[in-house]
């Protein structure tokens, strides 16, 4: 196929071409891999300034999405690749081929650097969601980090820089710029742009911005960000969100309150305990949604508010297809129930089969869990309609899921996001939350945007 690019996919390759480390926060859907590809290539063939490039991803898109593209455009005919995924052996081989681009998922990252035995040496690092090195003491980034002095140029893409807040930045600029621009240690960005917030004595659960913090560190990083939002450059379809509220009776909301307040809930099948706060927020999720483990193990259920509010939507779609998230696997379990009993065709998205029978509208319900099925996937073919069956705290799992349906190439003129929420409930603090986080990303992406117009003037 002819590579044809918009006029901000020109200007995201000549960015990354122009500068030896850049950060390209893109929205999904975009084109990041084509943009990326396109600017490798004219580096390796064009330039002569590299010749061997990383690109190190999530593993369903290492194993499918670059190969795609590479294969997809006629410009790129000349790049060879080799994906390297698999057992230690098959990795290995993929590394000794002869390619252009080696393509590789990043759980593997430290296998490349410490284990693997091979050289490390590699001109060009593609970091395919950056976001997944915002822990600075994960495998992976120090793994990356003793490599990056050797490295020539080096790309991050994301589309959700800063899921949870502007502390993400530290790592994912460090891998980039070696603490350049935010510092070489967390304690340091810390002190420079944080204040403690809340605390328990000596320990600190979390930090807030200093007055104008924000502000400093888009300065800092703005001269190797570029950032472009998908609706000021393509004709996105409308977004429509919507929520769609469950009612608990009184002894459902009994049972609700008890384990809130008490951290144990006695169930005819065993007791629930709630060891700490993140424990006891999981467990209030999976109530929210109608049922919960117990200490032993078993599924105790509490309610199917959701599911007879998932067979109202359903039914409503009137054979419209309908992607559903879901996030326990009771939760599948139970979603699967009831659509069996309603004779409902679906199939849970988890291989490439299940993917194309989806695109091909023959599955009137995908089941899709986002953890798994966030990055790289295009699922627009198959419908225009996502529900939540149960939320989620992660701003970015959440945004790469609706980004699966809300993306270029999505036919229908709008695409509906439709939440399930038990009211009173966890669920209502999580939609909540991922509003907020949305506003510091939103503003992350605005202070960096690029205005595309001044790269021709350049």
């Amino acid at each position: 196929m002819r590579y044809d690019p918009h006029d901000y996919q020109k200007y995201a390759v000549g960015f990354i071409k122009d500068h030896p480390v850049a950060a390209v926060l893109l929205d999904m859907g975009m084109g990041k891999s084509s943009i990326t590809l396109t600017a490798v290539n004219d580096l390796m063939f064009d330039s002569f300034d590299i010749r061997k490039a990383l690109v190190v991803a999530p593993l369903r898109v290492a194993k499918n999405t670059w190969s795609a593209e590479i294969e997809k455009w006629d410009h790129l005919s000349d790049l060879k690749y080799s994906i390297a995924v698999g057992t230690a052996a098959e990795r290995k081989r993929a590394l000794m081929a002869d390619a252009d681009i080696y393509i590789i998922n990043r759980e593997n990252l430290p296998w490349l650097v410490e284990k693997s035995g091979m050289p490390f040496d590699y001109d060009m690092v593609v970091i395919d969601e950056l976001s997944s090195f915002k822990n600075w003491q994960a495998k992976r980034f120090k793994a990356l980090m003793k490599v990056r002095p050797k490295v020539k140029r080096i790309v991050g893409l994301t589309g959700t820089p800063s899921s949870n807040g502007l502390m993400d930045l530290f790592a994912e600029y460090k891998v980039l710029d070696m603490g350049e621009r935010l510092g070489r240690f967390i304690s340091q960005y810390r002190v420079e742009y944080f204040v403690p917030d809340q605390m328990n004595g000596p320990i600190v659960y979390s930090y807030r911005l200093r007055p104008g913090a924000d502000k400093r560190i888009y300065d800092r990083i703005s001269d190797i960000t570029i950032s472009m939002k998908g609706t000021d450059h393509l004709q996105m379809p409308e977004l429509i969100n919507s929520e769609y509220m469950v009612y608990l009776d009184e002894a459902e909301r009994k049972r609700y309150e008890q384990m809130k307040n008490d951290l144990v809930l006695s169930l005819p099948g065993g007791e629930v305990t709630a060891a700490n706060a993140a424990s006891l927020s999981g467990k209030l999720t999976q109530m929210a949604n109608g049922a919960v483990y117990s200490d032993a193990g078993g599924i105790e259920k509490i309610h199917d508010r959701k599911l007879d509010a998932l067979e109202d939507i359903i039914e409503a779609a009137n054979g419209k297809n309908l992607l559903v998230a879901y996030w326990y696997k009771h939760d599948l379990s139970r979603i699967t129930e009831r659509l069996d009993a309603l004779g409902v065709h679906y199939g849970k998205l988890d291989t490439d089969e299940s993917i194309r029978e989806w695109n091909a509208g023959r599955l009137e319900v995908g089941l899709i869990h986002p953890a798994s099925a966030g990055h790289g996937l295009n699922l627009q073919s198959g419908g225009s309609t996502i529900v939540w069956f149960g939320m989620i705290w992660s701003l970015e799992l959440y945004q790469q899921t609706v980004a699966r349906l809300w993306r270029q190439g999505q036919e229908s003129g709008t695409v509906v996001v439709q939440h399930i929420l038990t009211a009173g409930t966890v669920d209502e603090r999580i939609m909540k939350a991922l509003s907020a986080k949305d506003d510091t990303q939103s503003r992350l992406i605005d202070a960096v945007k690029a205005e595309v117009g001044a790269y021709g003037r350049k």
